[in-house]
């Protein structure tokens, strides 16, 4: 058994990120990288995005080799304003002349034009990708809202909201981050390698020789870091997941953990996971904080030879002391860019897989389109068909089989049975969430698919057993049930469904704010504010599922009388546990394994003894007598 926390741990690890970068201009990415299936096609599709914006892409390219030129030039030319000063100073202490103060003015004007225009077209270009990233990522967030709202019910019962929701923030964030600065910086680097490489060459091949021996040699110790630590990266990742699933789900049920005494086993589950998640940490970070001492003493030995060369070339006047300066400060800026391509490399893998998750999920299947010419009914009466109604959530194994019944105009439709008879699926089919795998349908004699859905829906109101509402006032959240109602409406639905006096003895009434999860009320509040919601929308067919479960039996009593007068004159589908508040029902439609094994009044339902009678009488027994619940919890342990 899973010890408290585990099960969930292991489901909420959290979204790869780029993991540690080195320090300095070695930096590169040292987490373990997610590769995407296909590559080739993802990139493509991606590259289509980017199609309406080539131009302004172009203009970015132009702008980024410019500004890297501009820089690229710089120390040459800051090189040459310290060649003559070390000149004029040589002159003047051999008496023979003086510092040319003026041409060194001239020189250093010069490199702060150059310097600033590089900075401008580097802030042009930034801006213009910035733009275009930001455009192709509402693209993407506009689609993919758009395209959940065409998804069919099932996938989301078959994928959790968290995996929905990453596709909407994660991964459309990475490929954002990649179009704004990747993309500008894979030109910029390749440039300045290159620009680089030939302004050493001109200063001295010699010297040059030295720089691009260095490079592999950095770059072999940090593939053997980064070998040696990718191990303790992933173990890192995995164990940060424990430990925040392992947090969240004790924060989150505490009091449970409380009830039953569980702190000790909690602390020690949680010491186990964050004892091996320091030994991880700490030996990561150890190998990242390595790798900044490691290249820097291999550069200096490459500068150290540089400066020795470079004298030795400067005592035979074959370079300027200019040059060695400028020489340097190339050197340094030599190893930058290769490290940068190469940690792009990871970084395009990365996006790439989030870009490939994005267009999975664009490309699933969708619900079925509505009909061309739907069908638009001028008067709604509350006649609804079951005709031979077949119906599963997995290819060929039906939770609903051979369902059939007539409802006619405002009668009231209980709907009993165990759990798991088919109920709440019934209610889903009605108003097509799912579509029927056999049979039909029909509301006023129409099948449900030649209707569009917003105007099938329209016509169902629906009070759930599980509550949504949403952050907002309470004013808010009952108006959602009719967007275009007053207030005074508002008020009047929440009377109707006994809500008007706890909301009033709220802090600020009906404009009292409920939090993101709805706890500042309790349950049986919120099934009130749902229930005068339904209300307020006053639809000819309604649909209450369990709409009383969480309330207490005085204010279950209010509700029913509230509901009676609702429900009179429309056609009302209940499901109900509590068979004693469906006695009323004009039908009761007892479903047993997706059948509708029996169907009557209360009154006939009783009188048979069959299984509906075996259901109520059961009920009434526990009611009023612990002991056979007693007995069969002694059977059971």
């Amino acid at each position: 058994m899973n010890t408290p926390g585990q099960g969930l741990s292991q489901k909420m690890k959290p979204t790869r990120g780029p993991g540690v970068m080195g320090h300095g201009p070695h930096m590169m990415n040292m987490g373990p990288v997610e590769k995407p299936s296909d590559f080739k096609g993802t990139l493509r599709k991606l590259v289509a995005y980017l199609k309406p914006y080539t131009l302004t892409i172009s203009i970015v390219m132009i702008l980024a080799v410019g500004s890297t030129v501009f820089s690229i030039v710089g120390p040459k030319i800051l090189g040459n304003a310290t060649t003559t000063l070390f000149n004029g100073l040589m002159s003047q202490l051999a008496g023979t002349g003086s510092i040319d103060f003026r041409a060194i003015g001239k020189i250093l004007l010069t490199a702060l034009v150059l310097y600033l225009l590089s900075a401008a077209l580097s802030y042009a270009q930034g801006w213009l990708m910035t733009d275009v990233a930001m455009q192709v990522s509402y693209q993407l967030r506009k689609e993919l809202m758009e395209k959940i709202n065409r998804m069919p019910f099932r996938y989301f019962d078959e994928t959790t909201y968290g995996e929905v929701l990453s596709r909407l923030t994660n991964d459309v964030d990475t490929v954002n981050r990649t179009l704004n600065q990747s993309l500008t910086q894979i030109i910029t680097s390749a440039v300045t390698v290159l620009g680089i490489l030939i302004m050493m060459i001109t200063i001295s091949w010699q010297m040059t020789l030295i720089a691009v021996v260095i490079v592999p040699v950095s770059f072999a110790m940090m593939m053997a870091i980064i070998k040696a630590s990718q191990k303790y990266f992933a173990q890192r990742q995995d164990y940060l997941g424990h430990v925040n699933g392992h947090v969240e789900e004790m924060f989150g049920g505490h009091v449970i953990v409380k009830a039953f005494n569980g702190e000790e086993k909690s602390i020690d589950t949680f010491d186990n996971y964050n004892n091996t998640l320091y030994g991880a940490a700490w030996k990561s970070q150890f190998f990242s904080g390595i790798m900044r001492p490691l290249m820097r003493f291999v550069g200096n030995l490459g500068y150290v030879a540089v400066v020795v060369l470079g004298g030795w070339l400067a005592i035979r006047n074959l370079i300027t002391v200019g040059d060695i300066q400028a020489f340097i400060q190339y050197m340094r800026s030599f190893t930058q860019p290769i490290a940068q391509l190469a940690n792009i490399s990871n970084i395009l893998q990365q996006t790439v897989a989030a870009a490939e998750r994005v267009f999975d999920f664009l490309e699933e299947e969708e619900e079925l389109p509505d009909p061309e010419q739907p069908v638009k009914l001028e008067r709604v009466e509350g006649r609804v068909d079951f005709q031979d109604v077949y119906f599963g959530y997995l290819p060929d194994v039906f939770v609903i089989k051979g369902f059939s019944a007539a409802i006619k105009p405002g009668q009231k439709i209980a709907i009993v049975g165990p759990t798991g008879a088919g109920k709440t699926t019934l209610v889903k089919l009605l108003m097509r969430f799912y579509d029927v795998d056999k049979g039909a349908i029909l509301v006023e004699g129409h099948n449900v698919k030649e209707f569009a859905r917003a105007d099938l829906r329209n016509l169902f109101g629906m009070v759930l057993q599980d509550t949504w509402l949403f952050n907002g006032t309470i004013m808010e959240n009952i108006r959602y049930g009719r967007l275009d109602a007053t207030d005074e409406e508002v008020i009047s639905a929440a009377k109707a469904a006994h809500a008007d006096h706890f909301i009033r003895a709220l802090p600020g009434g009906y404009d009292f704010v409920l939090n993101e999860e709805v706890t500042n009320i309790s349950q049986g509040q919120k099934q009130l504010l749902t229930i005068a919601r339904a209300i307020l929308a006053d639809p000819p067919v309604l649909i209450l599922d369990e709409a009383t479960s969480a309330v207490d039996t005085h204010t279950e009593l209010l509700i029913q009388s509230a509901m009676d007068r609702l429900m009179s004159g429309r056609t009302s589908f209940v499901i109900a546990h509590r068979l004693s508040t469906i006695r009323n029902a004009d039908l009761i439609l007892v479903v047993r394994d997706g059948n509708i094994v029996e169907q009557g009044t209360h009154e006939e339902l009783m009188a048979k003894g069959g299984f509906y009678a075996e259901l109520y009488n059961s009920q009434f027994e526990r009611a009023f007598t612990e002991q056979p619940l007693v007995g069969e919890l002694q059977q059971a342990y």
